[in-house]
């Protein structure tokens, strides 16, 4: 029997998501949103390719959140997306009244499902998530590490001309301008790009990196990325769905991890058919260190602005 995946927020990032779902096979998806026929028209849209590719997965529009019960994996998109010049702080109050109204609501219909959360200020959402869904950390993971990593792969492969496929890191922290990329075990099939990169080319590229989701809304100039990142939250839910055992870089909850507490950051995962099986902590020089600190700051003072103003 194939999984029920619910995916909240039909926009371009929620369609998309759909897309990939539907055409792997691997699960049935059920699209949500609150306004009118989008969700439908995408769905309907969506299961008439299946006549072409032959695939048997089933898909269907919805506005009511009712029609998620029994999910497996419900990924949360929904929200106000990035507009050029706004960070992300700007989208946390709206999105925190979006993002837990409907937690409150699926938590209630879905109480064994698992949540991928998407939705920016994503790490903050990713928190508020856990809190209010009550379930257990394992159950509960933000994607932008992997969207980070694939920029940074990308902007690596095009300076070098190489396959990105063949381009390896590691990257911690926050998603966007706080994550914190582990150039010292970032290879090209095993050869450190410390010793095939000059120094300021990494920084530049590391840069070009943080700024990755910023560069393509400018460029967009009415919306922000979607390709990638539905790309990167459907490798999680294929890691899960399959019990792939991938390590990927999530943001997950802390308790101590890389010296970390009570708040969600991003750091090597192994993501399987229990969610998050285990966190990877790797030694970190001190310039890392308290870079990382500095993105978890940045996490937690958002945090804190959702407690003073009652949202948790």
């Amino acid at each position: 029997m194939r999984k029920k995946i619910g995916v909240i927020g039909a926009g371009n990032v929620g369609g998309t998501l759909a897309l990939c779902i539907v055409q792997s096979g691997l699960a049935d998806v059920v699209l949500y949103d609150i306004v009118e026929g989008m969700p439908q028209g995408k769905a309907l849209d969506i299961l008439q390719g299946t006549a072409v590719t032959g695939v048997t997965s089933f898909i269907y529009g919805t506005n009511n959140l009712e029609d998620l019960a029994g999910s497996n994996i419900l990924v949360i998109t929904a929200g106000v997306a990035r507009k050029p010049g706004m960070r992300r702080k700007d989208l946390l109050m709206v999105n925190a009244d979006i993002v837990g109204g409907i937690v409150k609501t699926v938590s209630q219909i879905c109480p064994e499902a698992f949540y991928i959360v998407v939705t920016n200020p994503m790490d903050v959402m990713a928190y508020l998530t856990y809190v209010i869904s009550q379930v257990s950390r394992q159950r509960v993971i933000g994607m932008g590490g992997i969207l980070d990593s694939a920029r940074f792969k990308t902007f690596i492969a095009m300076e070098l001309g190489v396959s990105p496929k063949d381009v390896e890191t590691i990257i911690l922290g926050g998603h966007g301008l706080y994550m914190v990329p582990l150039v010292r075990f970032t290879t090209v099939k095993g050869v450190p790009i410390t010793k095939i990169i000059p120094k300021e080319r990494i920084e530049a590229l590391v840069q070009r990196t943080r700024e990755g989701g910023a560069e393509i809304v400018a460029l967009l100039k009415t919306g922000s990325a979607y390709y990638a990142p539905a790309q990167s939250t459907f490798e999680m839910i294929k890691a899960i769905i399959l019990d792939e055992k991938r390590l990927l870089p999530c943001s997950v909850y802390l308790q101590g991890e890389y010296g970390a507490v009570d708040v969600f950051n991003g750091v090597p995962v192994i993501l399987g058919k229990s969610g998050v099986e285990k966190i990877i902590e790797v030694d970190l020089t001190e310039e890392e260190k308290a870079a990382f600190e500095n993105s978890t700051q940045e996490v937690r003072a958002m945090i804190d602005i959702l407690r003073q103003e009652g949202r948790i």
